[in-house]
Protein backbone atom coordinates (compact mmCIF):
# COMPACT_ATOMS: atom_id res chain seq x y z
CA UNK A 1 0.00 0.00 0.00
CA UNK A 2 1.20 3.35 -0.92
CA UNK A 3 1.13 5.79 1.44
CA UNK A 4 1.58 9.97 1.86
CA UNK A 5 3.61 11.33 4.77
CA UNK A 6 2.62 14.31 6.35
CA UNK A 7 5.13 16.39 4.20
CA UNK A 8 3.72 15.68 0.87
CA UNK A 9 -0.40 16.30 2.52
CA UNK A 10 1.51 19.57 2.97
CA UNK A 11 2.30 20.36 0.50
CA UNK A 12 -1.42 19.77 -0.97
CA UNK A 13 -2.82 22.30 1.10
CA UNK A 14 0.22 24.63 0.82
CA UNK A 15 2.65 25.32 3.29
CA UNK A 16 2.06 28.23 6.21
CA UNK A 17 4.32 30.59 4.42
CA UNK A 18 2.22 30.06 1.30
CA UNK A 19 -0.85 30.63 3.44
CA UNK A 20 0.87 34.09 4.68
CA UNK A 21 1.27 34.93 1.08
CA UNK A 22 -2.12 33.95 0.01
CA UNK A 23 -4.16 35.74 2.84
CA UNK A 24 -1.94 39.17 2.30
CA UNK A 25 -2.81 39.32 -1.47
CA UNK A 26 -6.86 38.89 -0.73
CA UNK A 27 -5.98 41.64 1.82
CA UNK A 28 -3.90 43.60 -0.90
CA UNK A 29 -6.79 42.94 -3.72
CA UNK A 30 -9.46 44.33 -0.98
CA UNK A 31 -8.44 47.19 -0.22
CA UNK A 32 -7.13 47.96 -3.59
CA UNK A 33 -11.04 46.97 -4.32
CA UNK A 34 -12.51 49.18 -1.70
CA UNK A 35 -10.01 52.39 -2.63
CA UNK A 36 -10.62 51.75 -6.25
CA UNK A 37 -14.74 52.20 -5.29
CA UNK A 38 -14.28 54.95 -3.29
CA UNK A 39 -12.23 57.11 -5.61
CA UNK A 40 -14.79 56.21 -8.19
CA UNK A 41 -17.70 57.41 -5.65
CA UNK A 42 -15.49 60.41 -5.13
CA UNK A 43 -14.91 61.56 -8.52
CA UNK A 44 -19.06 61.05 -9.48
CA UNK A 45 -19.58 64.06 -6.61
CA UNK A 46 -16.55 65.62 -7.75
CA UNK A 47 -18.16 65.85 -11.47
CA UNK A 48 -20.69 68.83 -10.76
CA UNK A 49 -17.71 70.49 -9.10
CA UNK A 50 -15.12 70.26 -11.93
CA UNK A 51 -17.70 71.29 -14.48
CA UNK A 52 -18.39 74.35 -11.90
CA UNK A 53 -14.97 75.08 -12.00
CA UNK A 54 -14.12 74.42 -15.76
CA UNK A 55 -17.29 76.41 -17.11
CA UNK A 56 -16.53 79.32 -14.53
CA UNK A 57 -13.34 80.04 -16.92
CA UNK A 58 -15.00 79.68 -20.28
CA UNK A 59 -17.04 82.79 -22.09
CA UNK A 60 -20.25 82.89 -23.32
CA UNK A 61 -19.67 82.06 -26.84
CA UNK A 62 -17.25 78.75 -25.48
CA UNK A 63 -20.40 77.71 -23.46
CA UNK A 64 -22.90 77.94 -26.37
CA UNK A 65 -20.70 76.08 -29.12
CA UNK A 66 -22.42 72.73 -28.83
CA UNK A 67 -18.75 71.56 -30.82
CA UNK A 68 -16.77 73.05 -28.22
CA UNK A 69 -14.52 70.96 -25.79
CA UNK A 70 -14.85 70.08 -22.15
CA UNK A 71 -11.48 72.78 -21.22
CA UNK A 72 -12.01 76.14 -21.77
CA UNK A 73 -10.10 76.47 -24.93
CA UNK A 74 -10.51 79.00 -27.89
CA UNK A 75 -10.04 78.32 -32.10
CA UNK A 76 -6.32 78.99 -33.10
CA UNK A 77 -5.69 81.72 -35.73
CA UNK A 78 -2.45 82.42 -37.79
CA UNK A 79 -2.34 86.14 -39.24
CA UNK A 80 -0.59 85.85 -43.10
CA UNK A 81 0.14 88.98 -45.20
CA UNK A 82 -1.71 91.28 -43.30
CA UNK A 83 -5.40 88.54 -42.30
CA UNK A 84 -6.34 86.39 -40.00
CA UNK A 85 -6.99 82.95 -41.39
CA UNK A 86 -8.61 80.07 -38.68
CA UNK A 87 -6.54 76.69 -38.08
CA UNK A 88 -7.26 73.09 -38.92
CA UNK A 89 -5.98 69.71 -38.36
CA UNK A 90 -4.98 68.62 -41.28
CA UNK A 91 -4.76 64.96 -41.91
CA UNK A 92 -2.57 63.44 -45.21
CA UNK A 93 -2.19 60.64 -47.08
CA UNK A 94 0.96 59.09 -45.17
CA UNK A 95 -1.31 59.22 -41.69
CA UNK A 96 0.68 62.56 -40.56
CA UNK A 97 -1.95 65.19 -39.23
CA UNK A 98 -0.69 68.84 -39.35
CA UNK A 99 -2.25 72.21 -38.09
CA UNK A 100 -2.07 74.67 -40.88
CA UNK A 101 -3.80 77.76 -41.47
CA UNK A 102 -6.80 77.85 -44.32
CA UNK A 103 -6.06 80.64 -46.93
CA UNK A 104 -8.21 79.98 -49.71
CA UNK A 105 -10.96 77.79 -49.24
CA UNK A 106 -12.26 75.73 -52.07
CA UNK A 107 -15.25 73.12 -52.52
CA UNK A 108 -12.62 69.69 -52.89
CA UNK A 109 -9.51 71.36 -52.95
CA UNK A 110 -7.95 74.28 -50.43
CA UNK A 111 -4.88 76.41 -49.58
CA UNK A 112 -3.28 76.50 -46.04
CA UNK A 113 -0.36 77.71 -44.86
CA UNK A 114 1.75 76.01 -42.08
CA UNK A 115 2.07 79.04 -39.28
CA UNK A 116 5.39 77.07 -38.21
CA UNK A 117 6.76 77.64 -41.88
CA UNK A 118 4.85 80.29 -43.32
CA UNK A 119 8.40 81.04 -46.01
CA UNK A 120 7.45 77.23 -47.34
CA UNK A 121 4.47 79.15 -49.26
CA UNK A 122 1.08 77.65 -50.41
CA UNK A 123 0.18 73.50 -49.64
CA UNK A 124 -2.55 72.40 -51.62
CA UNK A 125 -4.68 70.18 -50.16
CA UNK A 126 -7.28 68.03 -51.62
CA UNK A 127 -10.77 67.27 -49.47
CA UNK A 128 -13.80 68.90 -48.39
CA UNK A 129 -12.17 71.53 -45.60
CA UNK A 130 -15.46 71.56 -43.48
CA UNK A 131 -15.04 68.68 -42.16
CA UNK A 132 -11.70 69.69 -40.81
CA UNK A 133 -11.62 69.68 -37.09
CA UNK A 134 -9.96 73.36 -35.53
CA UNK A 135 -7.06 73.55 -33.97
CA UNK A 136 -7.58 74.77 -30.56
CA UNK A 137 -5.87 76.18 -27.50
CA UNK A 138 -6.26 76.14 -23.57
CA UNK A 139 -7.09 79.64 -22.66
CA UNK A 140 -9.40 80.25 -19.64
CA UNK A 141 -11.34 83.58 -18.80
CA UNK A 142 -9.74 84.37 -15.37
CA UNK A 143 -11.72 87.96 -15.93
CA UNK A 144 -14.78 86.29 -15.12
CA UNK A 145 -13.42 85.99 -11.44
CA UNK A 146 -12.95 89.51 -11.00
CA UNK A 147 -15.96 90.41 -13.11
CA UNK A 148 -18.13 87.97 -10.43
CA UNK A 149 -16.44 90.13 -7.68
CA UNK A 150 -17.08 93.36 -8.82
CA UNK A 151 -20.83 92.73 -10.03
CA UNK A 152 -22.02 91.05 -7.27
CA UNK A 153 -20.25 93.64 -5.01
CA UNK A 154 -18.24 90.20 -3.51
CA UNK A 155 -16.70 92.10 -0.41
CA UNK A 156 -19.52 93.29 0.88
CA UNK A 157 -21.23 89.76 0.57
CA UNK A 158 -18.01 88.32 2.58
CA UNK A 159 -18.10 90.66 5.00
CA UNK A 160 -21.72 90.12 5.65
CA UNK A 161 -21.20 86.43 5.57
CA UNK A 162 -18.25 86.69 8.16
CA UNK A 163 -19.77 88.80 10.66
CA UNK A 164 -22.87 86.31 10.87
CA UNK A 165 -20.71 83.18 10.96
CA UNK A 166 -18.47 84.25 13.51
CA UNK A 167 -20.75 86.24 16.18
CA UNK A 168 -22.93 83.08 15.88
CA UNK A 169 -20.03 80.56 15.93
CA UNK A 170 -19.03 82.63 19.63
CA UNK A 171 -22.58 82.51 20.96
CA UNK A 172 -22.86 78.81 19.85
CA UNK A 173 -19.90 77.47 21.73
CA UNK A 174 -19.90 79.56 24.66
CA UNK A 175 -23.69 78.80 25.34
CA UNK A 176 -22.98 74.98 24.48
CA UNK A 177 -19.71 75.07 26.72
CA UNK A 178 -21.38 76.47 29.63
CA UNK A 179 -24.63 74.04 29.27
CA UNK A 180 -22.69 70.71 28.57
CA UNK A 181 -20.44 71.21 31.71
CA UNK A 182 -23.53 71.63 33.78
CA UNK A 183 -24.74 68.58 32.83
CA UNK A 184 -21.32 66.54 32.87
CA UNK A 185 -20.58 68.06 36.31
CA UNK A 186 -23.12 68.99 38.16
CA UNK A 187 -25.70 66.91 39.76
CA UNK A 188 -29.25 68.95 40.65
CA UNK A 189 -32.82 67.57 40.43
CA UNK A 190 -34.56 67.19 37.47
CA UNK A 191 -31.21 66.99 35.72
CA UNK A 192 -31.87 63.63 33.45
CA UNK A 193 -35.48 65.53 32.72
CA UNK A 194 -34.26 68.21 31.22
CA UNK A 195 -31.67 66.73 29.57
CA UNK A 196 -34.29 64.43 27.97
CA UNK A 197 -36.27 67.90 27.04
CA UNK A 198 -33.61 69.33 25.73
CA UNK A 199 -32.21 66.32 23.31
CA UNK A 200 -36.15 66.18 22.11
CA UNK A 201 -35.28 69.72 20.52
CA UNK A 202 -33.09 67.87 17.84
CA UNK A 203 -36.07 66.05 16.23
CA UNK A 204 -38.73 68.98 16.49
CA UNK A 205 -39.10 69.98 12.59
CA UNK A 206 -38.25 74.07 12.08
CA UNK A 207 -41.40 73.77 9.76
CA UNK A 208 -43.54 73.56 13.16
CA UNK A 209 -41.89 76.71 15.01
CA UNK A 210 -41.13 78.52 11.61
CA UNK A 211 -44.43 81.27 12.01
CA UNK A 212 -44.86 82.00 15.76
CA UNK A 213 -41.00 82.30 15.39
CA UNK A 214 -41.56 85.01 13.01
CA UNK A 215 -44.21 86.34 14.60
CA UNK A 216 -42.21 86.68 17.61
CA UNK A 217 -39.15 88.83 16.36
CA UNK A 218 -42.05 90.67 14.13
CA UNK A 219 -43.93 91.75 17.56
CA UNK A 220 -40.34 92.89 18.71
CA UNK A 221 -39.81 95.29 15.86
CA UNK A 222 -36.23 93.16 15.07
CA UNK A 223 -37.48 92.03 11.47
CA UNK A 224 -35.37 93.15 9.18
CA UNK A 225 -32.01 92.63 11.19
CA UNK A 226 -29.25 90.79 12.53
CA UNK A 227 -31.13 89.54 16.32
CA UNK A 228 -33.43 87.29 15.06
CA UNK A 229 -30.53 85.26 13.59
CA UNK A 230 -27.47 86.03 15.92
CA UNK A 231 -29.20 86.01 19.45
CA UNK A 232 -30.93 82.73 19.46
CA UNK A 233 -27.32 80.99 19.24
CA UNK A 234 -26.10 82.21 22.15
CA UNK A 235 -28.89 79.95 24.14
CA UNK A 236 -27.22 76.79 23.34
CA UNK A 237 -27.74 74.35 20.45
CA UNK A 238 -29.21 70.52 21.46
CA UNK A 239 -26.63 69.16 18.99
CA UNK A 240 -23.68 71.29 20.15
CA UNK A 241 -24.46 70.62 24.59
CA UNK A 242 -24.43 66.61 23.41
CA UNK A 243 -21.66 66.58 21.71
CA UNK A 244 -19.34 68.66 24.38
CA UNK A 245 -20.99 67.29 27.31
CA UNK A 246 -19.91 63.57 25.77
CA UNK A 247 -16.43 65.01 25.29
CA UNK A 248 -15.97 66.89 29.08
CA UNK A 249 -16.99 63.41 30.63
CA UNK A 250 -13.85 61.90 29.41
CA UNK A 251 -11.73 64.26 30.95
CA UNK A 252 -10.71 62.55 34.66
CA UNK A 253 -12.45 64.01 37.41
CA UNK A 254 -9.48 63.61 39.55
CA UNK A 255 -7.98 66.43 37.96
CA UNK A 256 -11.24 68.85 39.09
CA UNK A 257 -10.66 67.58 42.40
CA UNK A 258 -6.95 68.85 42.30
CA UNK A 259 -8.23 72.02 41.34
CA UNK A 260 -11.00 72.31 43.84
CA UNK A 261 -8.01 71.26 46.72
CA UNK A 262 -5.96 74.16 45.41
CA UNK A 263 -8.87 76.39 46.01
CA UNK A 264 -10.40 76.46 42.67
CA UNK A 265 -14.19 77.10 42.28
CA UNK A 266 -16.39 75.81 39.36
CA UNK A 267 -15.77 79.09 37.01
CA UNK A 268 -12.26 78.65 37.56
CA UNK A 269 -12.30 75.01 37.11
CA UNK A 270 -14.28 75.27 34.38
CA UNK A 271 -11.59 77.69 32.51
CA UNK A 272 -8.22 76.29 33.67
CA UNK A 273 -9.15 72.45 33.62
CA UNK A 274 -12.04 71.73 30.89
CA UNK A 275 -11.48 74.13 28.29
CA UNK A 276 -7.68 74.09 27.73
CA UNK A 277 -8.26 70.10 27.26
CA UNK A 278 -11.06 70.82 25.41
CA UNK A 279 -9.56 72.39 21.94
CA UNK A 280 -10.72 69.53 19.42
CA UNK A 281 -14.02 69.35 20.70
CA UNK A 282 -14.63 73.40 20.96
CA UNK A 283 -12.99 73.59 17.42
CA UNK A 284 -15.13 70.94 16.09
CA UNK A 285 -18.20 72.95 17.03
CA UNK A 286 -16.75 75.99 15.98
CA UNK A 287 -16.60 74.57 12.51
CA UNK A 288 -20.06 73.24 12.30
CA UNK A 289 -21.77 76.31 12.75
CA UNK A 290 -19.32 78.37 10.67
CA UNK A 291 -20.20 75.93 7.82
CA UNK A 292 -23.60 76.09 8.52
CA UNK A 293 -24.07 79.82 8.91
CA UNK A 294 -22.05 79.78 5.41
CA UNK A 295 -24.42 77.67 4.10
CA UNK A 296 -27.48 78.75 5.35
CA UNK A 297 -30.22 80.30 3.14
CA UNK A 298 -33.84 80.18 4.13
CA UNK A 299 -32.74 82.22 7.83
CA UNK A 300 -31.34 85.48 6.46
CA UNK A 301 -33.80 85.41 3.38
CA UNK A 302 -36.71 85.76 5.53
CA UNK A 303 -35.37 87.74 8.82
CA UNK A 304 -33.32 90.22 6.25
CA UNK A 305 -35.88 90.77 3.80
CA UNK A 306 -35.90 94.43 2.74
CA UNK A 307 -32.24 95.18 4.02
CA UNK A 308 -30.13 93.76 0.85
CA UNK A 309 -27.19 95.45 2.08
CA UNK A 310 -27.28 92.95 5.13
CA UNK A 311 -27.50 90.06 3.09
CA UNK A 312 -24.69 87.24 3.24
CA UNK A 313 -23.43 85.40 0.56
CA UNK A 314 -25.93 82.64 -0.22
CA UNK A 315 -28.96 85.16 -0.41
CA UNK A 316 -26.59 87.58 -2.83
CA UNK A 317 -26.08 84.35 -4.92
CA UNK A 318 -29.68 83.87 -5.80
CA UNK A 319 -29.79 87.73 -6.48
CA UNK A 320 -27.11 87.40 -8.64
CA UNK A 321 -28.32 84.69 -10.65
CA UNK A 322 -31.85 86.70 -11.02
CA UNK A 323 -29.77 89.48 -12.71
CA UNK A 324 -27.35 87.45 -14.56
CA UNK A 325 -28.97 83.97 -15.31
CA UNK A 326 -27.78 84.53 -19.12
CA UNK A 327 -24.32 84.35 -18.06
CA UNK A 328 -23.72 80.85 -16.47
CA UNK A 329 -19.81 81.62 -16.28
CA UNK A 330 -20.22 84.31 -14.11
CA UNK A 331 -22.71 82.85 -11.80
CA UNK A 332 -20.07 79.75 -11.67
CA UNK A 333 -17.15 81.78 -11.01
CA UNK A 334 -19.42 83.34 -8.02
CA UNK A 335 -20.37 80.14 -6.81
CA UNK A 336 -16.50 78.92 -6.88
CA UNK A 337 -15.30 81.55 -4.88
CA UNK A 338 -17.97 80.75 -2.13
CA UNK A 339 -16.98 77.33 -1.59
CA UNK A 340 -13.47 78.25 -2.03
CA UNK A 341 -12.99 79.96 1.49
CA UNK A 342 -14.59 77.24 3.62
CA UNK A 343 -12.68 74.77 2.12
CA UNK A 344 -9.43 76.66 3.40
CA UNK A 345 -10.75 76.46 6.60
CA UNK A 346 -11.86 72.99 6.70
CA UNK A 347 -8.59 71.61 5.53
CA UNK A 348 -6.47 74.12 8.14
CA UNK A 349 -8.44 72.66 10.94
CA UNK A 350 -8.76 68.97 9.33
CA UNK A 351 -6.52 67.12 12.16
CA UNK A 352 -8.67 69.02 14.94
CA UNK A 353 -11.50 68.61 13.78
CA UNK A 354 -11.54 65.04 12.83
CA UNK A 355 -9.70 64.56 16.51
CA UNK A 356 -12.87 65.82 18.07
CA UNK A 357 -15.19 63.79 16.88
CA UNK A 358 -13.07 60.45 17.26
CA UNK A 359 -12.43 61.07 21.27
CA UNK A 360 -16.16 61.91 21.41
CA UNK A 361 -17.22 59.08 19.67
CA UNK A 362 -15.06 56.50 21.59
CA UNK A 363 -16.63 57.88 25.04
Amino acid sequence: MTTISQEQTSSYVGTPSQKHVFKQRRKLFNQAGITLFALAILSLWLMPLAYGAVTSLKTKEQISDPSGPILPATARTFEYEGEEYDVFSVPFEDGTVRELALVNRGRQSSEFIDPSNPEAGLIAWEGIWRQLDAAREISPTWSNYSEAWTSIDFARLLANTFFYAFVGMVGAVTSAAFVAYGFARFNFPGKNILFIILLSTIILPPQVTLVPTYAFWVRLGLVPSWWPLLLPQFFANAYNVFFLRQYFLTIPKEQEEAATMDGAGPLRTFFSVILPQSGPALLAISLFHFFFAWNDFFNPLIYLAGARDKVPITVGLTFFNGIYGSQPQLIQAAAIMTLFIPLIFFFMAQRYFIQGIVITGNK
